[in-house]
């Protein structure tokens, strides 16, 4: 997938044609959380700031907070996530992304890793 954008913390991003992101986890975070049985998103229209918790995560291994890797507004969420949390598990980078952000920042993207650097550090782990 090109043009995804990665986070420290196990985030994707994907720039999409109207300005906002896309944003999930990837497949390291979610093989790390084994078997996800919780998802809580935030509300569309919710602001944050960078490192701002955006949404919870549980498993049968761990519960874990998501933050946001950037400032921005919320525009929509993945609903289906609250009847079938295992997408996360089964298409994280697919149809278990989570929410889409207007960022306050358009530039924040190019300051993200991309692929070959996030393969770096998950080779690294």
């Amino acid at each position: 997938m090109s043009g995804l954008r990665f986070t420290p913390d196990h985030e994707w991003l994907r720039a999409e044609a109207d300005g906002t992101a896309t944003l999930g986890i990837t497949h390291y975070a979610q093989e790390q959380l084994g078997d996800v049985v919780f998802v809580e998103l935030p509300e569309p229209g919710r602001r944050f700031a960078a490192g701002d918790e955006l949404a919870v995560i549980e498993s049968v291994k761990a519960a874990g907070d998501v933050k946001a890797p950037a400032a921005g507004d919320v525009v929509a969420v993945n609903g289906a996530l609250a009847a079938a949390p295992e997408l996360l598990n089964k298409d994280p980078m697919g149809e278990g992304w989570m929410v889409r952000i207007r960022l306050a920042d358009a530039g924040a993207l190019a300051a993200m890793m991309d692929q070959a650097a996030y393969d770096q550090l998950i080779a690294g782990l």
